[in-house]
């Protein structure tokens, strides 16, 4: 059997000016792929392959690298050439991510855009496993005074009630509010249902005196705004 001279290239054949930590320093780490910024925190790799390629044998172990942030000890101990060390080592800075993903979102985030609102929603949401309906409310500066999910389940005009989510803006002192609910399938292209829905609250809105500014469907990582699209005129 013949080996792969490629599958069994060690960190050390690369090129240190194209190795991952020193591609940060000169380049910074956003210019890093998923691969290289894991093989980062693992530091090292196995007798038998580099720290990348044992890098891309976890990420190919979860559908997103998003999933890394609900992953277990035992999960990531499960992919071969992980032990418990670099395990730790990779949850740590997942959970230093949603820390501070968490903080922010705490703040006072201002939305002033569609592409505002979806980057606000876009982490927690598109990687959910079933549709959550979920409402930004927002004062006079347009900054966001809370986030709620709504409800959890397919949408369609019965489920959401007007005065449930309007009933909550009154208590929060909103003066417009933003909603957005993620397709699981990935293609956040709005159905009927969505866009009637969009239409109700409209029109709930205009009475309340409480402005839908708009309704932002997620996808896998896109997004579309129905506002941009025509559907709340």
């Amino acid at each position: 059997m013949t080996v792969d001279l490629k599958d069994k290239m060690m960190i050390r054949d690369v090129h240190i000016a194209d190795r991952p930590r020193e591609r940060l320093i000169r380049q910074g780490a956003a210019s890093l792929s998923n691969q290289e910024l894991v093989a980062i925190l693992l530091r090292t790799g196995t007798k038998e392959e580099s720290v990348l390629l044992l890098a891309n044998r976890i990420l190919n172990s979860f559908d997103k690298i998003q999933d890394l942030k609900d992953a277990t000890v035992e999960e990531m101990m499960a992919v071969k050439g992980i032990g418990q060390a670099k395990a730790v080592q990779v949850l740590a800075a997942a959970e230093i991510g949603k820390r501070i993903y968490r903080k922010h979102s705490e703040g006072r985030y201002v939305i002033k855009s569609p592409e505002d609102a979806a980057a606000y929603l876009m982490t927690d949401m598109s990687s959910l496993l079933q549709e959550h309906f979920v409402v930004l409310f927002l004062n006079v500066k347009n900054e966001v005074l809370h986030k709620q999910t709504i409800f959890i389940g397919s949408l369609n005009s019965s489920i959401v009630h007007p005065r449930e989510i309007f009933r909550e803006a009154v208590k929060r002192s909103a003066a417009s509010i933003i909603v957005s609910h993620n397709h699981p399938s990935g293609n956040p292209a709005p159905s009927p249902e969505d866009i009637e829905v969009t239409k109700r609250l409209v029109e709930a809105g205009a009475i309340m005196g409480i402005e839908l500014l708009d309704h932002v469907i997620i996808g896998d990582h896109r997004f579309i705004s129905l506002k941009e699209k025509g559907y709340m005129s």
